[in-house]
């Protein structure tokens, strides 16, 4: 039976930036999603620019997100956009995600969900009383040996977890820079009460409760702001504790020099060990305590359908960020066609932003353990 593609529209992803044409990408790799209408740029002729660029219909390239909401819930069924993905810095997610379900259409958001908790907060009660499908793009969580990773801790193939380390580290923010991408990420208004834990520290918060299947439950933090004039953290350590007892570290930097996109796990339980690497992860690393250490490679035969699923290319054809980032959208696809929730959903968006208030919250306490409550 043919199955006809999802229609896409977005908000945000116009000339000039970085991840709007990431996720056209990932959205059209499987043949399952079209682009279909959007509201590009704040500039109403950078968005119809850029309609024109990826040969749209100009009538469905907007000028704000509040008109493409109205005219599109008013197109006949069979032809209206069915969700729309938010790409816009953090402070207008919430108001875009708002407008969307309120309007009737499914939504996936960059991360972090909100620019407060308050605010991921009213988002979980618009979900709830929409009925419909919101997720988070974490696109690590698209990996297959992330996902492989999971179902080893999960089938208690490591013991019980008793100790996780995870640091995300980049060094673009090294000194200071101008440009579109960090004038937004340093700005309060516009990224939130933190800049480097809210960018990257929010991935690495959510690979830990991803992995290991445990809620993070307080951290004790230090924060820091090492190039002067920022007003936001650029670098940041804590401790943190999960459910189960589960202990942990996790660091995020964008001030270590020569590093790029450094983001790396790893997990121990009481017979054995996880470790992945998101610039290598065509590798999975597992140790034993009575056998050799093991590298468990990409797209090989002896892995789960579960997981080979998520491959489009034999062993020995490295896939990466995009093919990630195309299976978040395959699974958003699949979450919207059955009715059913997904890994990255509210829930976790709200957690996201708790994790990030809590941080700043002890780190402005002198680092005193502080509960993460979402």
């Amino acid at each position: 039976m043919t199955q006809s593609k999802l229609r896409m529209g977005m908000v945000g992803g116009g000339q000039g930036a970085f991840i709007g044409e990431v996720h056209r990408l990932a959205a059209r790799l499987d043949g399952q999603i079209e682009l279909v209408a959007g509201a590009f740029s704040r500039d109403p002729d950078n968005s119809a620019a850029t309609g024109a660029l990826l040969g749209l219909d100009s009538s469905r390239c907007y000028v704000d997100f509040e008109q493409m909401m109205q005219a599109e819930a008013a197109l006949p069924e069979e032809s209206r956009m069915d969700f729309v993905v938010i790409v816009t810095p953090n402070h207008m997610h919430f108001p875009v995600a708002k407008a969307a379900l309120q309007a009737g259409f499914h939504v996936l958001s960059d991360k972090p969900a909100t620019l407060n908790l308050d605010e991921a907060l009213s988002l979980r009660d618009l979900v709830e009383r929409s009925g419909k499908r919101y997720a988070l793009t974490h696109t690590y969580l698209g990996y297959p040996l992330v996902r492989f990773a999971r179902e080893i801790v999960a089938a208690g193939e490591i013991g019980n977890v008793r100790k996780v380390f995870v640091e995300y580290i980049q060094g673009w923010l090294a000194a200071e820079v101008e440009n579109k991408q960090a004038a937004w990420r340093t700005d309060p208004a516009r990224s939130g009460p933190s800049g480097c834990m809210g960018d990257i520290g929010t991935h690495a918060h959510n690979l830990a409760e991803y992995i290991t299947g445990k809620e993070m439950t307080h951290v004790a933090a230090d924060l820091s702001i090492f190039v002067e004039g920022r007003a936001l953290d650029d670098d940041g350590s804590a401790l943190f504790r999960m459910q189960d007892g589960v202990k942990g570290v996790l660091s995020a930097s964008q001030i270590c020099v020569g590093k790029e996109n450094s983001l790396s796990i790893r997990v121990f339980g009481e017979t054995g060990g996880l470790e992945w690497h998101q610039e290598e992860p065509n590798s999975l690393i597992r140790t034993y305590s009575d056998r050799p250490t093991e590298t468990i490679r990409a797209a090989q035969g002896y892995l789960p359908d579960s997981v080979s699923s998520g491959y489009r290319t034999p062993p020995g054809h490295p896939e990466g960020y995009l093919e990630a980032f195309a299976n978040v959208y395959l699974d958003f696809a699949q979450a919207i066609r059955e009715g059913r929730d997904v890994a990255t959903g509210v829930a976790g968006a709200v957690r996201g932003m708790a994790f990030v208030e809590a941080l700043v919250a002890s780190s402005q306490n002198q680092s005193v353990w502080t509960e993460i409550d979402a």
